[in-house]
């Protein structure tokens, strides 16, 4: 817990990600990054010289078999407001428009009704999942599919919206957060999405991995080079 306090406040302070009373919604899939976010900002809130308040949204995506209870009562010991917003976004993407390529798709619309629920609930900051191996993973998508040197950012405002995204993992590596997870216990939901394992970001996964092990210390090149290029990435 204190590697992942120490690497979370240096991401939230380096970017100035929270303000005196700030309500913030952590978008919890049910996943081992979003657990990890809610857990190590729940500890964080208890001693961080801002005060700020936390609650938890997820989307029922109408995912079969996805049992949202344990991260019920994960939320309850930890005294945290917890929400399910019912979607129907499985059906629209893959049963209705049966998309070959569902995941653009599917995270706008994973965005828009995250940002609403949030939005709904008084949250004008809402708290993602996204950590380091995702930064490098997300640029190399960009450079190899979409031919554009890009990369979401750690502070990201939606005007449109009127919603500000936070990316506090930024600084911590995915197998820390799986580590912290089994460590801790954390309530992780299976996620039975059909283009589970099968997706670009799986590609340039593996692909980075293949990368590290041919050139080791490539990661850190590739994150170091992104914070100094990308814009919005200049703390």
């Amino acid at each position: 817990m204190q590697q992942m306090l120490s690497h979370m406040r240096r991401a939230i302070d380096d970017y100035h990600m929270i303000e005196p009373n700030d309500r913030i919604a952590v978008g919890v899939s049910g996943g081992k990054d979003s657990l990890t976010v809610l857990a190590v900002a729940h500890a964080l809130q208890r001693f961080y010289p801002i005060p700020f308040h936390l609650e938890a949204i997820t989307l029922d995506m109408g995912m079969a078999e996805m049992d949202f209870s344990p991260v019920a009562g994960y939320c309850r010991q930890l005294n945290i407001p917890y929400t399910i917003e019912k979607t129907e976004i499985k059906q629209i993407v893959f049963d209705y428009r049966k998309e070959k390529n569902p995941c653009a798709l599917c995270a706008n619309m994973r965005r828009g009704a995250l940002n609403t629920a949030a939005k709904a609930r008084g949250c004008h900051k809402i708290m993602l999942g996204h950590h380091y191996d995702d930064v490098i993973e997300t640029f190399l998508l960009s450079l190899l599919f979409e031919g554009r040197v890009n990369c979401f950012t750690p502070v990201t405002y939606l005007d449109r919206m009127e919603v500000t995204l936070l990316r506090p993992l930024i600084y911590t590596e995915e197998k820390d957060i799986q580590k912290f997870a089994t460590k801790m216990q954390l309530p992780v939901v299976h996620n039975s999405c059909p283009a589970e394992g099968n997706t670009k970001r799986a590609y340039a996964k593996t692909l980075l991995t293949q990368l590290e092990n041919e050139h080791s210390g490539v990661r850190q090149r590739l994150f170091t080079a992104i914070k100094n290029s990308v814009n919005g990435w200049h703390a």
